[in-house]
């Protein structure tokens, strides 16, 4: 992904960034034309040129490629007769698989990190080399890499081999790669476990080192610091100690709402609802099981089947929808419509499901059965740009919400696409020119699309700095094609309408266990599953708090008491520990003079307000996030 409000630079094919602009001394690769370049490799066509950073995200990725080299370079240097496996980025960091005579701790990383420091300071160009597949056969044998001849036996002929060399170092690699060994200045191992080669048990194990990397120790000291808080944010931790959700064994990748949970799940669906009503969507409910031929038709069969989860019945394969897309679809279908009724919102909220591997499974971020505030809108091609501008519009308002900065990806055609690949390059190009117009900061994710058609990725950032992919916006031309749909122009003649699908906060379980997280559990008052706790301070005070809670309930704040024959220090801790927003402490003097003793989590005590005064105070901040 490219930042793709940089400054340009022209180049021509054949030159060499360095032949038409001074390198940046934080710049780690470059963009052209949708394609990230070595700084130092002749340009592959003519375009504008665009320095990558560690800022950016395909930057990123680079430093931490480049990171693996270093470790594996690193544990080279301390066991000669190591062999290498792959070492690929990660969103956070990186690994590389080695074959190892002996076995390896993680008492050992700092060792492996010392000698990553001296090859740091070495500074070394990173070289690339392009090899036939004989020369690369020769080299790798001659230093006895046999992991490596295993791969270039793979690679197609008429491919490209490249491999890249730092110092004494060659490792077989596409690259790109930084420029020195020296920019990798703060790098951190982390973790040493096992894996066997390509996943197969069949084949060698080998050791899985951990890493991750940064321009600067500072970052570095940033990030770690960063993940011990996250250690304490984690949702399953915080999930069971607030009572929201549990997973059982007995339905692996599904989740059990308490009534907390719930209750914050249709806070969240409710929110998402209103703003949709408030928009022209129209919420409909479509079959969660499918004859089989639909998602033949529609492409999901083709792309898609190993997630599907099938039903065999009466001699008929079925499949269990896991996405809304095609019943909408078929909704569309369903009479004639005229370019009048344009655009036609749906939305639908309805339960979908997944088939993800055991291993896979995480909590609420990767569930089996889920539910999304999904839409999918049928518009003219003359109305793209306004109803692109609409959901771009309710991406701002529900992030703004929450209080999440967010960023824009725009992911291209992948390589497994569906469809003609001229409507391919028309659907990019009007995201395009949606993302310009808008004035967006965006960047580019190429071959990241669904396969039927481009699309926008919304990153939200969370109070850690973390990014959470969740909104998305996908322009397709393809699905309209594959079920005939159409619509009366003005012309009077038929015409294709075209698809947008989308979802705001995508997933509302995976939505949560982020919002969880990025709040760690004390939720802003509008959210909280218990906006109020009335604390009676003796049993003498209980029936004027539950006067007070009446009167919350009737005025839509959800309020509880907590009854229990406890000292009021120990339910003030208690609901401190639940982190509700507010508690309202009743005692004989409160009961005589109406009032309420009114505790902020953020603040403490505030002191005795008048009731049923202070109730309008709620009231205004149960509403302010429609303000």
């Amino acid at each position: 992904m490219a930042d793709h409000m940089a400054h340009h630079i022209r180049v021509e094919a054949g030159q060499r960034a360095e032949d038409v602009a001074s390198i940046p001394a934080e710049a780690v690769a470059v963009w052209i034309n949708g394609k990230v370049w070595d700084i130092s490799r002749p340009m592959p066509e003519s375009g504008e040129l665009m320095w990558l950073t560690f800022a950016d995200s395909a930057g990123r990725h680079v430093f931490r490629h480049s990171s693996a080299h270093l470790l594996a370079q690193a544990v080279k240097r301390l066991w000669p007769d190591a062999k290498l496996g792959t070492g690929p980025a990660l969103e956070d960091g990186f690994y590389y698989d080695i074959w190892l005579p002996e076995p390896l701790t993680e008492g050992d990383l700092p060792r492996i990190e010392a000698a990553i420091q001296e090859i740091v300071a070495e500074d070394f160009p990173v070289e690339r080399m392009e090899l036939s597949r004989d020369e690369a056969l020769k080299l790798f044998e001659e230093r006895g890499e046999t992991f490596k001849l295993e791969i270039i036996r793979r690679i197609p002929d008429g491919a490209v081999i490249s491999a890249y060399r730092q110092g004494e170092f060659i490792d077989l690699c596409s690259g790109p790669h930084v420029p020195h060994t020296g920019v990798l200045k703060a790098v951190k191992l982390t973790q040493v476990s096992g894996a066997y080669w390509r996943g197969d048990e069949k084949n060698p194990m080998m050791t899985r080192i951990y890493g991750t990397s940064f321009p600067d120790a500072e970052q570095l000291e940033r990030h770690l610091q960063q993940i011990e808080e996250a250690k304490q944010r984690d949702h399953r931790k915080l999930g069971a100690q607030l009572d929201l959700f549990t997973f059982r064994e007995e339905a692996p990748g599904f989740v059990f709402w308490h009534p907390k949970g719930h209750q914050l799940y249709r806070t969240l669906e409710d929110f998402s609802r209103r703003l949709q009503q408030e928009r022209g969507y129209q919420e409909v409910a479509t079959p969660w099981i499918y004859r089989v031929g639909l998602w033949e038709r529609s492409g999901h069969w083709d792309h898609y089947r190993d997630n599907l989860f099938l039903i065999e019945r009466d001699d008929e394969l079925q499949g269990v929808k896991p996405m809304n897309c095609p019943g909408h679809a078929l909704l569309f279908k369903g009479t004639t419509r005229s370019y009048r009724d344009l655009p036609w919102r749906l939305a639908e909220y309805s339960p979908l499901s997944r088939f993800e591997r055991s291993g896979t499974l995480h909590g609420l971020m990767r569930v089996r059965g889920f539910h999304q505030d999904d839409a999918h809108l049928f518009v003219r091609p003359d109305q793209i740009q306004s109803e692109m501008f609409g959901v771009l519009d309710l991406v701002d308002l529900v992030y703004r919400a929450f209080n999440m900065p967010y960023e824009v990806v725009l992911s291209t055609r992948p390589d497994d696409y569906m469809g003609d690949l001229a409507l391919w390059e028309r659907a990019e190009a009007e995201l395009e020119s949606v993302l310009k117009a808008r004035g967006l900061r965006y960047q580019i994710n190429p071959k990241d699309g669904a396969f039927y058609g481009p699309k926008l990725d919304v990153y939200a950032v969370d109070s850690l700095g973390r990014r959470w992919q969740c909104a998305t916006a996908q322009l397709d031309f393809q699905l309209p094609e594959k079920f005939e749909l159409e619509y009366v122009d003005q012309d009077g003649q038929p015409k294709r309408p075209v698809m947008i699908h989308r979802a705001i906060m995508g997933s509302l379980e995976r939505f949560i266990g982020i919002l969880v997280e990025h709040y760690a559990g004390a939720f802003p008052f509008w959210l909280a599953p218990i906006q109020v706790m009335v604390l009676p301070i003796t049993d003498r005070q209980l029936p004027y708090a539950e006067a007070v809670q009446k009167a919350l309930l009737a005025a839509g704040i959800r309020a509880e008491v907590d009854r229990r024959n406890q000292k009021i220090g120990y339910k003030i801790r208690e609901a401190q520990l639940q982190k509700v927003p507010e508690m309202l402490v009743v005692g004989a003097r409160d009961e005589e003079n109406q009032t309420v003793s009114v505790r902020i989590r953020e603040l403490g005590d505030v002191g005795a307000k008048p009731w049923p005064a202070y109730l309008d105070e709620l009231r205004l901040k149960a509403g302010q996030i429609w303000d």
